[in-house]
């Protein structure tokens, strides 16, 4: 039993059984047969029966598209029409009623616009019957045979659109999770690859360190247990849907990355305040450009320039490696790019990524090898006091930290 007030995704779609109540319709037709006012009953008898029938076969068939396309439904169709006409024309009277269950058979079986076209039909061969048989009393029966075949029509359009959008919403609901693990997938890639990388490159130090210098060594042992918690901290955080990257913080983590691995860092900061989520976005570029000339360029320099100016804010991370020489990595250059690898640092996941993410907010990114050595990565966003402003749908969930809670 459908609940007053049900959502009309709960209430399903018109079935076959609804169809079926309106075969009392010929009631009025058997009613003659017993009161003995029918020529010939047993032809009506058996005529009531075979329509009765076909029609009940019918309104079975016509929920399946299989079975609804089959040509056998279309001659099942012509039989109740053929057979209709014929104890309508006969007999008149009460088996005119015969007329409106045929215009339901024919808007329930028959889809597109051909279904209007035989419903108009079959409503003018209708009038002519009833008006030979009950004069003007034929206005009835056509507008109830027109009726019957347009509102059938109509419900059963309105039921399978209701179909198509539950269908859609489902597929949408789906892409937005297969979206947002995506993004929160890619929200670990930068987490990690930095944090990992700083840990392999003091791990490396605290290893070279430890036979000449334990104290320097501990130090940076110390270090790598302080790094650890913290991506400890920022993964839960990360879970939980809160963590807050900020500009400076990644400025002030990438000095001690690029320290660590034997990088000098250079950081030029100038121009207009960023706005937090402006700042948030580029601290993600500046994280991912120094992870990738930490483990891959096996640079001397790495330069950092961040400018804000009235309507745009731009990073820059540029250093100076030069690769690896073929055959393999030096033994004093254990942080050089990989040679089985040489497009990582221009094609990785992370610089993927972070180009959707801005190119959602309105932002773009660059990066490639320099002409005379070296690699850059420059970023650009729009400069707007609340860039969650023009967000919305999928575009929010460009920001780390503003899609939903994860």
């Amino acid at each position: 039993m459908k609940r007053i007030g049900a959502h009309p995704s709960e209430l399903g779609p018109p079935s076959s059984f609804a169809m079926l109540p309106w075969l009392l319709l010929g009631t009025g037709a058997l009613s003659t047969l017993f009161q003995g006012g029918t020529p010939y009953p047993w032809i009506g008898g058996i005529g009531l029966l075979v329509f009765n029938t076909l029609y009940v076969n019918l309104a079975f068939r016509a929920f399946d598209k299989t079975t609804r396309e089959a040509p056998a439904t279309r001659w099942l169709l012509l039989a109740l029409a053929v057979i209709g006409f014929g104890l309508a024309a006969g007999y008149g009277g009460a088996w005119l009623l015969f007329f409106p269950l045929l215009g339901l058979a024919t808007g329930t079986v028959l889809r597109g616009r051909q279904v209007k076209i035989w419903i108009v039909l079959l409503t003018v061969g209708a009038s002519g019957v009833a008006f030979l048989r009950e004069g003007w009393g034929a206005v009835g029966i056509a507008y109830g045979t027109f009726i019957s075949g347009m509102v059938s029509t109509a419900i059963l359009a309105l039921s399978e659109a209701v179909g198509k959008l539950l269908e859609t919403r489902q597929e949408l609901a789906r892409i937005a999770v297969e979206k947002e693990r995506l993004r929160f997938s890619r929200d670990l890639h930068d987490l990690l690859g930095h944090t990992l990388s700083v840990i392999v490159v003091k791990s490396e130090v605290a290893r070279r360190l430890g036979p000449k210098d334990m104290e320097a060594a501990l130090a940076e042992i110390a270090d790598i247990e302080s790094v650890g918690r913290q991506a400890l901290t920022e993964i839960r955080e990360a879970v939980t849907g809160y963590r807050e990257g900020t500009l400076t913080t990644e400025l002030d983590r990438a000095r001690l990355a690029l320290t660590a691995s034997g990088i000098e860092p250079v950081v030029h900061q100038s121009g207009t305040p960023l706005a937090p989520q402006t700042a948030a976005l580029l601290g993600w570029v500046v994280r991912e450009a120094v992870t990738n000339a930490v483990r891959h360029s096996a640079a001397t320099t790495c330069e950092i320039t961040v400018r804000g100016t009235a309507d745009r804010a731009r990073v820059t991370v540029v250093d100076d490696g030069v690769g690896v020489p073929a055959g393999g990595r030096e033994k004093d250059a254990p942080f050089a790019a990989d040679p089985a690898d040489p497009a990582s640092r221009a094609d990785g996941t992370g610089l993927r990524g972070l180009a959707e993410r801005l190119a959602a907010v309105g932002g773009s990114l660059e990066a490639g090898p320099l002409g005379r050595g070296g690699f850059r990565v420059s970023a650009e966003l729009p400069m707007d006091d609340d860039p969650m402003a023009f967000l919305s749908g999928t575009r929010a969930e460009a920001i780390p930290g503003a899609g939903p809670a994860r």
